[in-house]
């Protein structure tokens, strides 16, 4: 029997269509035609009705579904995105919940629009979904999410929050392998999860967080501890866990978790602390405070934590305890935002981030941290090339991290961002000694362990770059597949082009839309006589950023030997790749 008429219901709605369709048609029309009807006959249609959809219609080439409930329609997603893996055809699909009039032979409605628009938001073989869709499932999907902030859509008045999910994440939490047992250290080892937002206003999740992130920074300057990264345990935030389990995944004795609520001027923080082992609590304690005592509550979770562990501080480290960083909310406030944004890594939020480090520093320009972030922010816009990004970039980046150190002598990120600094200015030893500088702070640093193993590579120690960034993933077990790249390229350095080919094979099943692994592997390849392979992958380059100028790399990567990067250069010649840049000697 078919739908009455002009019904109005809520649903969840899947909206899909094959990335670059027509011009694959163009290409190829008869295998793009077979591989579409492969997709829909074998994978699409019976993946719909496993999961309980009813599948409104199929168009050229795309689909739209109707799902009982939302997490119907995110398993379905993510499932149907696992098997299309192996298509030929990448499928973008966007979810939305929302209202739609069923005409009896269509859908129609505010609901279908927004899961269309989304759609055309999504990466080729990723899922964009709306902020209701978000909230509705964040608990109860084993996924990623990468906020996307508002975006204005065609159509629909008001902007809808965005939030994308890779599919080649969303099987597993956490992107990179790891091992089964990590290894045991010598000292009380502790993670802090993320504490949970209690406000009642999603918008507020940024705090909880910054306070989060703020207290494993307080704990990782001790150097009788041994704490865990804010990657690795912030990519259980959000989830059902067990402690046990993420004790053992972390390789850590202790878990420190909490909550956070705030409402207008006043905040209040709970923490407690669990023994991995046996899941026994050891402290835990509330604190109703005046957001201006907010540091004051970071310091005394940090102290009983420390009396708890019985750890002993060194002289240095108890007198940097009690020392406010800003007694300006409103200053710590806007760096706490624009903290939040930068690991978005795209140009849109990186301005955004900027602005809100630029507001800070109005506010407090003794506040050193968001000089430190700015600083980090214009690095990456440098190196990524957006906006406009030129030498000048870089430049008021560097100024920023020395005004940071200038204000906070003894502050580690201050140091770390101002060695990022010298190394795109490519003097690398200036680099070193502040990252040195920064470790000998902040001995659990892993993006400062991380970073010297970047830097050394480039300054033509491959070896001792890899013991860095091995401490750097013991550290952050759950690390950005950026890292997988790092320990890439310094086994290509060392001739270990074998390994540098795995190394990249793994971040780009890990993220598919990488073009720097892909050179390197290609290059790899080229110096293993595999040409053909080579140029696969190279083409996959252009393909995913037509734009990628290796005369661009050649400007902006600090190679301290020439030879090194004529090598790189060297492999992808090789390979037939036609490329005629190289660096001249001194």
């Amino acid at each position: 029997m078919g739908a009455v008429p002009n019904q109005r219901r809520l649903a969840a709605i899947l909206a899909a269509d094959v990335a670059g369709y027509t011009r694959l048609v163009e290409k190829d029309t008869d295998a793009t035609v077979a591989a579409w009807t492969a997709a829909r006959d074998e994978v699409i249609t019976p993946g719909v009705a496993e999961k309980s959809g009813h599948i409104i219609k199929f168009t050229g080439d795309g689909f739209l579904v109707e799902f009982p409930s939302v997490q119907d329609a995110v398993d379905c997603a993510i499932q149907l995105q696992e098997k299309l893996a192996t298509s030929s055809l990448d499928f973008r699909m966007g979810i939305n919940l929302g209202d739609i009039t069923d005409d009896g032979g269509d859908v129609h409605g505010e609901g279908v629009n927004i899961a269309a628009r989304l759609e055309a938001l999504a990466e080729p073989g990723g899922i964009c979904v709306s902020g209701m869709v978000h909230d509705s499932v964040r608990n109860r999907i084993n996924a990623v999410f990468r906020d996307m902030g508002e975006q204005k859509v065609k159509h629909v008045s008001a902007p809808v929050r965005a939030f994308a999910i890779d599919a080649n994440t969303a099987a597993v939490a956490a992107p990179p392998p790891v091992p089964e047992k990590l290894p045991a250290v010598d000292k009380p080892s502790i993670a802090v999860l993320p504490f949970d937002n209690l406000s009642g206003d999603p918008e507020q999740e940024y705090f909880a967080d910054g306070i989060s992130e703020d207290i494993i920074t307080d704990l990782s300057r001790i150097s009788a501890l041994f704490v865990i990264a804010r990657n690795s345990t912030f990519s259980f935030k959000g989830q059902a866990i067990d402690i046990r389990k993420v004790a053992a995944e972390l390789g850590v004795r202790f878990i420190l978790e909490g909550s956070v609520r705030k409402a207008g001027n006043r905040v209040r923080v709970t923490a407690q602390l669990i023994d991995g082992a046996d899941g026994g609590h050891l402290w835990a304690d509330r604190y109703d405070r005046e957001l201006e005592d907010i540091f004051a509550v970071q310091d005394e979770v940090t102290a009983n934590i420390v009396e708890a562990l019985k750890v002993q501080l060194t002289e240095s480290e108890r007198s940097r305890m009690g020392v406010a960083s800003t007694d300006i909310p409103e200053a710590y406030d806007a760096t706490l935002r624009a903290r939040e944004l930068i690991y978005d890594y795209t140009a849109a939020t990186n301005a955004e981030a900027q602005a809100g480090y630029r507001k800070a520093i109005a506010l407090d320009p003794g506040f050193s941290t968001p000089y430190s972030g700015l600083a980090f922010a214009k690095c990456i816009q440098y190196t990524s090339g957006w906006s406009g990004a030129d030498d000048g970039t870089l430049q008021e980046g560097f100024e920023m991290a020395q005004k940071a150190v200038a204000l906070a002598p003894e502050d580690p990120i201050a140091h770390r961002t101002l060695g990022l600094a010298y190394t795109w200015k490519k003097d690398l030893d200036r680099a070193l000694a502040e990252i040195d500088k920064a470790i000998g702070l902040d001995p659990n640093c892993s993006e400062a362990y991380g970073s010297k193993g970047y830097i050394l590579t480039f300054r033509g120690r491959p070896d001792e770059a890899i013991e860095s960034l091995n401490h750097a993933m013991r550290l952050n077990p759950l690390y950005s597949p950026i890292w997988l790249h790092f320990m890439a390229h310094a086994e290509f350095m060392r001739g270990n082009y074998e390994k540098a080919v795995e190394l990249s094979e793994q971040r780009i099943r890990v993220q598919p839309q990488t073009d720097i692994s892909r050179v390197l592997m290609a290059s790899a390849l080229g110096h293993l006589g595999r040409p053909e392979a080579a140029r696969a992958a190279w083409a996959e380059v252009l393909e995913i950023n037509p734009d990628y100028s290796v005369g661009q790399k050649a400007r902006i990567l600090p190679y301290t030997n020439p030879a090194d990067w004529n090598r790189f250069v060297a492999g992808l010649r090789k390979a037939g790749v036609p490329v005629t840049t190289s660096l001249k000697g001194p």
